[in-house]
């Protein structure tokens, strides 16, 4: 695989993934936004508090979410540390979240329906970066790459894709082939 090649999958890789992060997260912003109104509305509870509490259920959706559909190729093995970390990179987001609320809210007195929800989307905005960036990081790690046959690839494609090589399998006698003119590779 050349260069150019290993680079473009990567990159497609790179945007499955954030595609799938933003669908769980769109969905996690309605989720956030449907709670945080209606406790807005229908309850006494001041609202970065209320936002707060729509925070953390919206928090718990998107883990089934990510674990369940964004992340579930990546490693399983340490669902405890998986979770804790999850919960810690979640609150540091939530403090994120909640304090362009609270600025807005106490800071500057904006606090009518309509200027919480826009400063809620937008806190909601500059955490989900540092999420994704947290959570493919730390959270849900990727499996270590398989172990890559030197006999059944050409060794300076191997080479130039960045990957560790292995050491050689021995092929089967039948399956060696060895080719004189290596400029047409």
């Amino acid at each position: 695989m050349s260069e150019r090649g290993a680079l473009r999958a990567r990159l497609d890789l790179l945007a499955r993934e954030v595609a799938k992060f933003g669908v769980v997260g769109a969905v996690g912003l309605v989720v956030n936004i449907a709670v945080s109104n209606l406790l807005w509305r229908y309850t006494d509870i001041p609202t970065v508090r209320a936002g707060l509490m729509a925070t953390f259920v919206a928090i718990l959706f998107n883990y089934v979410g990510f674990r369940y559909w964004t992340y579930r190729e990546r490693d399983k093995s340490g669902r405890t540390r998986e979770l804790t970390l999850f919960l810690l990179f979640s609150a540091v987001g939530a403090v994120i979240e909640t304090g362009v609320l609270y600025a807005a809210t106490y800071g500057f007195g904006w606090n009518t329906p309509v200027q919480s929800n826009v400063f809620k989307i937008l806190g909601i905005g500059i955490a989900t970066l540092f999420r994704f960036w947290s959570y493919r990081t730390w959270v849900f790690r990727a499996l270590p790459d398989k172990d890559v046959i030197v006999s059944t690839l050409n060794p300076e494609d191997v080479a130039q894709a960045g990957r560790p090589v292995a050491a050689p399998v021995p092929a089967p006698a039948a399956a060696v082939r060895v080719e004189a003119d290596t400029a047409r590779r």
